[in-house]
């Protein structure tokens, strides 16, 4: 078993789609960045290379390559959770905190842990997602910017045994 951490930030911006767990959320901005900007799915992945010992996005998912510009970023979970496989590691769980003033996001929750669980081969058991401000605090609690933290277990699994599991 091996543990993992990852953390996230993007400032937010005027006529940009606010994704967040892969989920578009109406609101009046959206995160900057090269790629979809999804803070929730950067931190899994951050947290997933880490505990596999394997560097973090940036290394795999530079944000001066072209083809990565504006990419769906379960897009880049997904090759994640394959660099994990041939290692042969498999998420057991994650846990995932999104730190916003704003906009609400408890009715999102549920699609955004189904959305992770698909791609991280587990059942919606296996993740949670929730949310949390920084109560007026900072750059986060003056509306600039979202965050996510996210904490991952990976187990070691046979050769050749790939399935969706539960926690």
């Amino acid at each position: 078993m091996r543990v993992g951490q990852g953390f996230d930030v993007h400032p937010l911006v005027p006529n940009r789609r606010l994704i967040l767990g892969g989920v578009a959320i109406p609101f009046e901005k959206g995160l900057d960045g090269h790629s979809d900007a999804d803070v929730v799915m950067h931190a899994v992945c951050d947290a997933i290379l880490g505990a596999a010992g394997l560097g973090d996005c940036g290394r795999y998912f530079p944000d001066h390559d072209p083809k990565y510009k504006n990419i769906a970023s379960h897009l880049l979970l997904e090759q994640v959770v394959e660099k994990i496989e041939i290692e042969h590691y498999r998420v057991v769980n994650a846990d995932i905190t999104i730190i916003a003033e704003e906009p609400k996001l408890s009715a999102y929750f549920l699609k955004m842990v189904e959305n992770l669980a698909r791609t991280l081969q587990c059942t919606p058991e296996c993740v949670n997602v929730k949310a949390k401000t920084s109560e007026k605090m900072g750059f986060l609690g003056r509306k600039e910017g979202i965050a996510a933290l996210a904490v991952v277990l990976l187990e070691k699994v046979r050769v050749g045994v790939r399935t969706t599991h539960s926690c």
